[in-house]
């Protein structure tokens, strides 16, 4: 089974982003009956080169995925948090190009929202039996981890990405040298890979 994790270059200040890390770490571990490939995807929206959504469609042509997990970071969680439903509406901060989106739409004239099709709560409930907690969510916001999780659903709903079984996105929380700069909730990166290493297992061995 071909894997394909991505995560996102520090952006807001910070020097690191949790996302990146996660994702890279578990791309590189050992996996029963799994190939895992790592992408690392720019704070930069729309569809030109150099960006997010430019990034994860080059990777998904070329490593052809049956499983995508997108990973983001959430400054505001307190959980590992399990996104549901996308939709199309880029409405966020800045990015690392200077960018901000108002009130524009990830596709022109495409459906209002897409669900995830991971098994979110199996992931959820893996990632809870490892005394990590986690949640269920129903909004991703409207900044580029939404923007990238649309476009990735839409992708795949479409027929641009048929081999695509499973997709979805994963907030983690920052972590605590992040949140002593900036304050807020974190989370230890060991937590963070015990729990999200769990859920990734859930996913892939029933789908093997």
């Amino acid at each position: 089974m071909r894997v394909l994790m991505t995560g996102f270059e520090p952006f807001g200040g910070s020097d690191v982003n949790p996302s990146a890390v996660i994702a890279a770490q578990l791309a590189g571990e050992d996996w029963p009956g799994m190939v895992a490939a790592f992408r690392l995807l720019p704070v930069v929206t729309g569809v030109e080169t150099g960006s997010a959504r430019a990034a994860l469609s080059e990777t998904i042509a070329a490593v052809q995925p049956e499983v995508v997990l997108c990973f983001g970071e959430s400054a505001r969680a307190t959980h590992v948090t399990f996104e549901r439903v996308a939709v199309n509406l880029r409405d966020g901060g800045e990015d690392n190009a200077g960018v901000r989106c108002r009130d524009a739409p990830v596709e022109e004239g495409g459906p209002a929202a897409f669900f995830a099709t991971l098994p979110t709560r199996r992931m959820a409930d893996a990632c809870e039996a490892e005394g990590v907690p986690a949640s269920l969510s129903m909004s991703a916001g409207t900044f580029l981890c939404n923007e990238v999780m649309y476009a990735l659903l839409s992708g795949a709903a479409c027929g641009r990405w048929s081999f695509v079984r499973a997709a979805g996105f994963i907030h983690v929380p920052q972590l605590p040298e992040q949140a002593r700069v900036r304050g807020g909730p974190s989370m230890p990166l060991d937590h963070l890979l015990r729990g999200v290493r769990a859920s990734v297992f859930s996913l892939v061995a029933p789908l093997g």
